[in-house]
């Protein structure tokens, strides 16, 4: 699927309606990471029914444990397009007997982009068909590849707009898991902080408590090139891969679960619940300089 405007290109995918390529036409460059598989293979997937890993890889739904894959299965999953037009398009999954092996609820996703003058909407929906409250958490993950090739991390900076500090927890590796008993702080000088390999040895650095709103990818002159606006998200995690040309601004509507989290998927913090017949909606933003 193709969509555009004056401003933008955009491709989107049936598989996992992901979007795949954002191309800039006022500054000719592709914003998107392309998906080389030397890196990563993505480009921008969505993260359904679950955020990250569950601990252990199961989660427990009503008494019963059920096999989970690291940020769920709707990035594998063909969705179907049922609505579009020149500049919108959306695109919906529905549970199946297969997803119900690993997530026992009736649920539909859709999935929406919308191309304004300066920015792109991204906006997801999930309805409860069924008779029983859903419990889930959804996230964005969008790859921004840097703007000139030959560039480093060491030649972008993060950009917190009207941010004195933030704080991140990390992943404990050996399990695979969020360790919220140690916090960090990224230190902003007039809200911006450097991009190094570095920041990423424990893979992704994760915000918690609400604290990103808005963020961008600049580069070192602090000329803006990228960047995402989400409020209303309680989680946000920025991550790359060693020496990969890209950096994933990733708004999250709940998260990985923490180290040593066994108790039902309903009580996880941050889970987010949808009763019978009723609907789930949120969306962000991906924002280029005007």
């Amino acid at each position: 699927m193709r969509l555009e405007n004056e401003r933008f290109c955009v491709e989107i995918a049936e598989l996992g309606a992901e979007l795949t390529r954002v191309y800039d036409k006022k500054a000719e460059l592709d914003i998107l990471w392309e998906g080389d598989p030397a890196f990563w293979k993505r480009h921008s997937p969505v993260l359904f029914p679950n955020v990250g890993k569950t601990y252990k890889n199961t989660v427990l739904i009503n008494g019963t444990h059920y096999p989970t894959s690291q940020h769920g299965f709707a990035r594998d999953n063909m969705f179907r397009c049922i609505s579009s037009a020149k500049d919108s398009a959306s695109f919906l999954f529905a549970s199946t007997e297969e997803t119900k092996e690993v997530y026992p609820f009736d649920f539909e996703l859709v999935i929406t982009y919308t191309l304004m003058e300066d920015r792109i909407q991204v906006q997801w929906e999930v309805k409860n068909p069924s008779d029983e409250t859903i419990y889930f958490t959804i996230g964005g993950h969008p790859a921004f590849r840097f703007a000139q090739a030959g560039e480093k991390k060491s030649d972008y900076l993060l950009w917190f707009p009207g941010m004195e500090k933030a704080e991140y927890i990390l992943i404990d590796l050996p399990q695979a898991a969020a360790d919220p008993t140690r916090t960090y702080e990224l230190s902003l000088e007039q809200g911006y902080a450097p991009v190094s390999e570095e920041m990423f040895e424990n893979d992704a650095l994760i915000f918690d408590g609400g604290q990103i709103r808005e963020v961008w990818l600049c580069r070192k002159d602090r000329t803006p090139y990228v960047g995402l606006k989400c409020p209303g998200f309680p989680s946000f995690g920025i991550w790359s891969v060693k020496d990969a040309p890209f950096v994933c601004l990733e708004p999250w509507m709940g998260r990985c679960d923490d180290v040593g989290f066994a108790s039902e998927l309903s009580e996880k913090p941050g889970v987010n619940k949808v009763e019978p017949g009723g609907k789930f909606r949120q969306s962000y933003e991906i924002l280029v300089r005007k």
